[in-house]
């Protein structure tokens, strides 16, 4: 299946319009675009880090091409996709990075990245999709946020976009895992 035309997003640079004009999140998700409109009860953007970009789109304020909008969170097109559909999920109350999104909010977010995998693979006809994220290290925006990419077989991607190691031997590939496992039990 061949994936409908879909003029470029306006999302993580939302400065440029080009093509259909992008729905805002404040719209409601029917796929219409147009001016900010009131949003759904709850969904309002709080914890917003004043000139974060995303929460930004997450207010209305700029445009994206919407995916799913609702009162946790906010799903679009990356304005520099890796392949056409691919889309970022981000949580609508801004949070750095995933160690800083509150525990009570991890299921409901993650339901939406699983629900959006899904949808691309559905609605784009993707043979699967490669779902990532980076904390801090290669994040572009300050404003944690899911990649949703679609795959195809023999699409160009190899694995991990970095180069692998190897460890020593086992006795240093225990002493990490022993490091990781101390920092698990720290962790309140």
């Amino acid at each position: 299946m061949t994936p409908p035309a879909a003029p470029q997003s306006a999302g993580a640079a939302a400065t440029e319009t080009a093509g259909a004009a992008p729905q805002t999140a404040g719209a409601a998700a029917t796929g219409t675009a147009g001016p900010a409109a009131p949003q759904a009860a709850g969904a309002a953007v709080t914890g917003s880090a004043r000139d974060c970009l995303f929460c930004r789109i997450a207010k209305g304020e700029l445009p994206a091409h919407l995916v799913l909008a609702d009162e946790v969170a906010v799903a679009f097109l990356d304005v520099r996709p890796v392949f056409k559909g691919h889309v970022l999920v981000i949580p609508r109350d801004h949070a750095e990075t995933l160690g800083d999104l509150p525990g009570e909010a991890l299921g409901p977010y993650f339901a939406r990245v699983q629900a959006v995998s899904l949808a691309v693979e559905k609605g784009l006809g993707a043979a699967g999709s490669f779902v990532a994220m980076n904390n801090r290290i290669s994040q572009s925006v300050p404003h944690l946020h899911t990649h949703v990419v679609p795959r195809h077989k023999k699409d160009g991607l190899r694995g991990f976009f970095w180069p692998r190691v190897k460890y020593e031997d086992d006795a240093e590939a225990a002493t990490y895992a022993t490091h990781l496992r101390e920092a698990l039990e720290a962790t309140p």
